[in-house]
């Protein structure tokens, strides 16, 4: 009897175990896309900030913020596997997966294009906005083409 309680015991715990780091984890493709995305926005918005004036220009932090979102995208194309198509609010558009070269190469140009960015250490704001530019004119265009209009 108090084998059989144990065996249950382990298996529900291993079983809670699984469904939390799954879930609230955020281990699932379209956690873990979205998370990358939030932190790739995080990056923009404090560029941003700096470029327009409304935050203290600082090229350490622009240079780091561009590096953070170029880690947060290192993996982002192996994040969109067939039947991660719904689900946790994603805004994934079919074409994705219809126009898989596509998006791989909309992907490999956004890293590029960080790459370029990041090596370029820019350290003024003229010159960062010079080497973002092309970052967030990449991202406008994937957002267009492989993003659902939240609005």
């Amino acid at each position: 009897m108090m084998r059989i309680f144990a065996a249950t015991t382990t298996g529900a715990v291993l079983l809670a175990a699984t469904v939390t780091l799954s879930v609230a984890g955020g281990h699932s493709p379209i956690e873990q896309r979205q998370a990358a995305m939030k932190t790739v926005g995080k990056s923009a918005k404090s560029i941003g900030e700096m470029l327009k004036g409304n935050a203290e220009f600082n090229a350490e932090q622009a240079v780091a913020a561009m590096v953070a979102a170029r880690e947060a995208v290192e993996n982002y194309g192996d994040l969109f596997p067939e039947g991660s198509e719904t689900g946790f609010d994603t805004v994934a558009k079919d074409t994705i997966w219809s126009d898989r070269a596509g998006f791989d190469a909309a992907v490999a140009k956004f890293k590029a294009d960080l790459d370029t960015a990041i090596a370029a250490n820019p350290q003024d704001a003229e010159a960062v906005g010079a080497q973002f530019g092309a970052v967030g004119k990449n991202c406008s265009a994937c957002h267009e083409t492989y993003r659902v209009n939240k609005t």
